[in-house]
């Protein structure tokens, strides 16, 4: 039998063939040592990376700024951290240098405010009972709303186990879908997850991909859509989600697309970013480079790089967390009680 493929499996399919798509030009030579190493890398991310002209990076410069403190006899260890200190100057969680022993990272979202405590959830909210299937927490709580906590988009997700949780959520007045501090995953799971909530084929998106070396070699943007399946269970009734700094990657494309469904509320914090598709490059020492090298924009066309802003901007207050309560979700509570009366 024959399988339609769907959207998100075309683009990670484009993603794995970027090397081929962008490689039409003399690929250069590289020595095994720490002036080669570092060139590779340097080159990898001048020639793939996305997001220079969003992010205002002169790369030329950084790379000048960085090679001159290479220094005769730099330890492994040395030039790692170099080149991880260099990949920071991107200013994307997206992008990891990856040795045997350590992998670098750009983590800004820490910097932020949590917004979210798993265990005032389960005591207070949920009472430790609630059921757990594909990763997805779930519950219907006493004021007959929903709740949803899926804390990974690495996860997979089962048609069958979201058919099973649908159905037992149809009762629900409304939906808190919770994915503050998942730091994303895959993004066929979005698809599948958005599905639920959409009736007829809608777009969600669009993608440019790299076509050559330059800075702005890039593909105009084309648009990708989402179609449901009808044999499927779906929910129609308000949905909030909740999101906060730690809502990364895959879940900033999740929020992104939520945000512009009918019936759909985003409460919490700006999202962490992250929108390009990955790329990896190796070394020639074995170290290998992954960073974006495609972007996902939102219906609107706008870049999704920099996060996705609430529609309703909530904080955990100091007397809140004092007294066990989580004040996004209360303020879900709010708006979807709201909306009751009026299904």
């Amino acid at each position: 039998m024959h399988h339609s493929k769907s959207p998100l499996y075309i683009i990670v399919l484009l993603a794995a063939l970027l090397p081929s798509l962008t490689a039409c030009h003399e690929q250069e030579e590289f020595s095994n040592d720490a002036m080669g190493n570092f060139d590779a890398l340097w080159t990898a991310i001048d020639e793939h990376y996305t997001f220079f002209k969003y992010k205002n990076i002169d790369w030329d410069s950084v790379g000048n700024a960085y090679r001159a403190r290479i220094a005769p006899g730099i330890t492994s260890t040395e030039l790692f951290d170099l080149c991880g200190d260099m990949l920071k100057e991107l200013r994307d969680g997206h992008t990891n240098l990856i040795s045997g022993s350590d992998v670098s990272r750009y983590w800004i979202w820490e910097q932020y405010p949590v917004n979210y405590d798993r265990r005032v959830i389960d005591e207070n909210y949920l009472n430790f009972d609630y059921r757990n299937v594909s990763g997805i927490k779930y519950q219907i709580l006493s004021n007959n709303f929903g709740y949803m906590y899926y804390g990974s988009f690495e996860n997979g997700i089962g048609e069958g186990n979201l058919d099973n949780i649908f159905n037992y959520l149809a009762s629900s007045d409304g939906l808190v879908i919770d994915v503050r501090s998942n730091g994303g995953g895959y993004l066929t799971n979005v698809e599948t997850l958005v599905k639920r909530f959409i009736t007829q084929k809608t777009k969600v998106g669009s993608l440019s991909h790299k076509t050559g070396p330059g800075h702005d070699d890039f593909s105009k943007p084309y648009d990708y859509y989402f179609t449901p399946d009808p044999k499927r269970i779906h929910y129609s009734k308000p949905v909030v989600v909740l999101c906060n700094r730690g809502s990364f990657s895959a879940t900033n494309n999740f929020v992104s697309i939520m945000k512009h469904l009918p019936g759909v509320t985003i409460v919490g914090d700006t999202t962490g970013g992250g929108c390009g598709l990955p790329f990896t490059s190796e070394l020639p020492n074995g170290w290998s480079v992954r960073f974006s090298a495609a972007v996902i924009s939102d219906v609107d066309g706008q870049l999704t790089e920099f996060g996705v802003a609430p529609d309703v901007e909530v904080n955990i207050t100091p007397d809140d967390k004092a007294h066990g309560r989580d004040t996004l979700l209360e303020r879900a509570f709010q708006i979807l009680a709201s909306q009751r009366g009026g299904m």
